[in-house]
């Protein structure tokens, strides 16, 4: 297999270790930086050419080489050369197959160290705009199941003991608000970035004011994300950004884990108060009766690696020094992965949601009048009775009923009135839904 020469290789007189060579290529998988690193090339050849560094023909003969690089990516037709060190190495070589002697240009004041920093900062920011739109279709899938079962009445818990009746559009409805939460992290985190370039190695470059000038030109209106470097230091040393993008992963993970450890309870033969789609399940490879929820409990057990990721990260940066150094490369992994994880999740929740469907004789059956205490305790109050009053008699009478097993419909007045004056039967026959 051919090697590619290294762009740092000039000083060095042996070629490195084979096993050195695998170990520390990272083109497998950074390729998914391609697309912004080709945007950071196309600026940079205008940097250039604005600089009389490049001339006319140049310019163009490596703009059209990029060009064709990029419809490829889009095109999905791009292809890696596994024999080259990172995406950059690759991309370069591709230009000099297309364009020839001016691709030796194309590298000049710039390094890959602000390639890495441009390149994963538009990946995130791009990301965050695509796992937004896929949330938005989640939260029109919540809001469907919410309408379809408006009328339905619900059975709230907390500690997983039955607690109070609830509207099922208000359980629906929590989750709801846990995902509007989440794509507003992704609001202000894309509205927040900013993509910086022309940092060099870490000291700057002497082209910035040429990318100032460039990045006001109409071909990159839609870069407007992009600006030249503060403090170059800082930019090419910098992941603060990746902590936070895989922080709001995190959390958007821990709500998909909590619908789905919902969904697979109250699904259970236990609770059976919801029918999940077929279409997202399997069966047993011995149990013929089986149906079990695959999905949901590959959504939560997916939690482990994409909280590793951002846990990962936290290490790796907690104790490096300025500026850039190769640690940071072990980050791109976890967050490709992290990434591509939470897409495909929401992107399937969405279709899931909409096929749920209640088991309403089931629920209506479990409403057991005891649900209804705190309503009684409520009417209490507004008839004047201290709440801790009203408390203490509502818990007597529920441990009267529990000990003679009898329903509080069923308690005629005489009994009910020695736990308050203002309880009777017509009074229950209004609070509960008998």
């Amino acid at each position: 297999m051919k090697e590619f020469k290294k762009f740092w290789g000039a000083q060095f007189k042996k070629k490195p270790d084979k096993d050195f060579f695998e170990f520390e290529k990272s083109i497998e998988y950074d390729y998914k930086l391609a697309k912004y690193d080709i945007y950071h090339s196309l600026i940079h050849i205008e940097a250039l050419y604005e600089e009389k560094i490049l001339n006319k023909k140049e310019y163009q003969k490596l703009k059209e080489a990029l060009e064709e690089i990029l419809e490829d990516i889009k095109k999905e037709k791009f292809k890696i050369q596994k024999n080259c060190e990172d995406i950059h190495t690759d991309i370069q070589k591709k230009v000099e197959k297309k364009a020839g002697e001016v691709a030796k240009k194309l590298h000049t004041l710039r390094s890959r160290n602000d390639q890495i920093a441009f390149d994963e900062k538009f990946y995130c920011y791009e990301n965050a705009e695509d796992i937004r739109n896929l949330l938005r279709k989640l939260l029109v899938s919540l809001e469907f199941l919410r309408k379809k079962y408006k009328d339905i009445d619900f059975i709230g818990y907390t500690h997983l003991r039955r607690a109070q009746i609830i509207p099922f559009y208000d359980y629906i409805g929590a989750f709801k608000e846990m995902f509007l939460r989440d794509l507003n992290r992704f609001t202000n985190f894309a509205k927040d970035l900013t993509v910086y370039i022309g940092s060099g190695a870490g000291a700057g470059s002497s082209l910035k004011e040429a990318y100032r000038k460039v990045l006001k030109k109409e071909i990159f209106k839609n870069f407007k994300k992009v600006k030249p470097y503060s403090n170059p230091l800082d930019n090419v040393s910098d992941r603060d950004f990746l902590i936070e993008f895989l922080s709001i992963l995190s959390i958007l993970q821990i709500h998909l884990s909590r619908i789905c450890e919902d969904f697979i309870l109250y699904s259970t033969e236990e609770f059976n108060f919801f029918i999940l789609p077929e279409e997202f399940c399997t069966g047993s490879s011995l149990l013929p009766h089986k149906k079990n929820p695959d999905f949901l409990e590959l959504v939560r057990g997916f939690s482990g690696p994409v909280f590793s990721a951002l846990i990962s990260l936290l290490i790796t940066m907690k104790g490096l020094p300025l500026s850039y150094n190769r640690d940071m490369q072990v980050n791109k992994l976890p967050l490709f992965s992290s990434t591509q994880i939470l897409k495909d999740e929401i992107k399937i929740m969405a279709k899931f949601v909409k096929k749920i469907k209640l088991n309403k004789e089931k629920i209506e059956k479990e409403k057991k009048d005891f649900l209804y205490a705190s309503k009684i305790v409520e009417y209490l109050v507004y008839q004047g009775v201290p709440f801790s009053s009203a408390y203490e008699s509502v818990a007597q009478l529920v441990k009267y009923c529990k000990e003679n097993k009898i329903n509080l419909e069923k308690i005629p007045d005489k009994i009910l009135q020695k736990f308050n004056k203002k309880l009777n039967r017509e009074v229950i026959k209004k609070l509960l839904p008998l």
